[in-house]
């Protein structure tokens, strides 16, 4: 379920962009729901969506309106981009996020195992508010805290990244809301935690990165072949395999899956590598992951750490390259 305002469902292009993509690598057996149908953008796509435009999310709270388009549609994931009017408003941050806790308890109410993805919103520049691009700073600024302690093992809520690297001058029409560009960034920063969730994968909050340092793809990767590599650990331990699920030009997505070797359950895993051709890393999830120079080292999040016998785990990643991208050998 997308659910926001305008910036999600008037038209809220970002969305026939995601939904193609998804189609596009693979991802075929999904179903956009909301009782809000398709608004344009040119392109086939599972248009249903819960974005009202001029809606605020301290009145949706208030007013219980989720629950009903939540009993109507049955969503397993939740993709939410909503404050934009209630910034405009001046309601305070605190109060928004008294909003989305209501709002997080709601979802959690239709379905206990809800995925909830949170996105810090895109930045806001009206001609009518000169305050409102600070006030987006400020509650973008709260967003991570809340989050880590609303979220759950049986419900993990993610905070994506929409803030950073998108402008106002570039990537909107007035001010506030997306045109083309500021779509396919949408898009690009929704897909990576997306499709985690979608494998049945807990992804960790993308981190804020600098856009000059690495800049969202503009363009769908084309899937490319997914080399692999695998190397196996002293008995007892667990070994890691390294793959390149996505590549266009420039830049590469990669994923590996750490699997316990032992008879018995292990408690925390640490995997290594080392890059070879000056790839960097940009974006992470399901791993804390730290890259210096050309060493990676990944260690497990809280969730994903205790591993049975035979049991596997996976986390992914976004990262720059250049012509060559040689899959690099990796231990755990």
């Amino acid at each position: 379920m997308p659910l926001g305002d305008s910036i999600t469902g008037s038209p809220g292009c970002w969305r026939s962009l995601l939904w193609n993509r998804l189609q596009s690598t693979g991802h075929t057996g999904i179903d956009f729901v909301g009782t809000l149908g398709p608004q344009g953008c040119g392109q086939p796509h599972d248009g249903d969506n819960e974005g009202h435009g001029g809606y605020l999310v301290t009145n949706v709270a208030n007013q219980n309106l989720l629950p009903g388009w939540l009993s109507a549609t049955q969503p397993d994931i939740m993709l939410m981009h909503f404050g934009t009017n209630d910034v405009w408003s001046n309601i305070p941050p605190a109060t928004i996020l008294t909003a989305y806790s209501r709002l997080v308890d709601q979802m959690r109410a239709s379905n206990p195992a809800m995925k909830i993805l949170v996105a810090k919103i895109i930045p806001m520049a009206p001609a009518s508010c000169a305050e409102c691009g600070q006030r987006t700073v400020a509650l973008n600024s709260t967003i991570d805290g809340w989050a880590a302690g609303k979220t759950t093992a049986q419900s993990p809520i993610v905070v994506v990244d929409q803030w950073t690297g998108f402008s106002t001058a570039t990537d909107t029409y007035d001010g506030v809301h997306p045109n083309a560009a500021g779509d396919q960034k949408m898009s690009d920063r929704w897909y990576p935690p997306l499709v985690a969730a979608l494998d049945g994968m807990t992804p960790t909050p993308t981190p804020t990165v600098s856009p000059t340092v690495s800049p969202t793809p503009t363009v769908s990767p084309t899937v490319s072949p997914t080399p692999t590599t695998t190397l196996t650990p002293p008995p007892g331990g667990c070994t890691a395999t390294y793959r390149i699920v996505n590549q266009w030009q420039g830049g590469f997505q990669g994923e590996v899956t750490v699997r316990n070797t032992r008879l018995t359950p292990i408690t925390g895993w640490t995997v290594r590598f080392s890059f070879n051709d000056g790839q960097q890393i940009s974006q992470t999830w399901n791993a804390d992951l730290v890259q210096s120079g050309t060493d990676v080292t990944a260690r497990n999040v809280s969730w994903n750490g205790t591993l049975a016998a035979g049991a596997s785990t996976s986390f992914g990643f976004l990262a720059s390259s250049g012509a060559t991208n040689t899959v690099p050998p990796i231990f755990c």
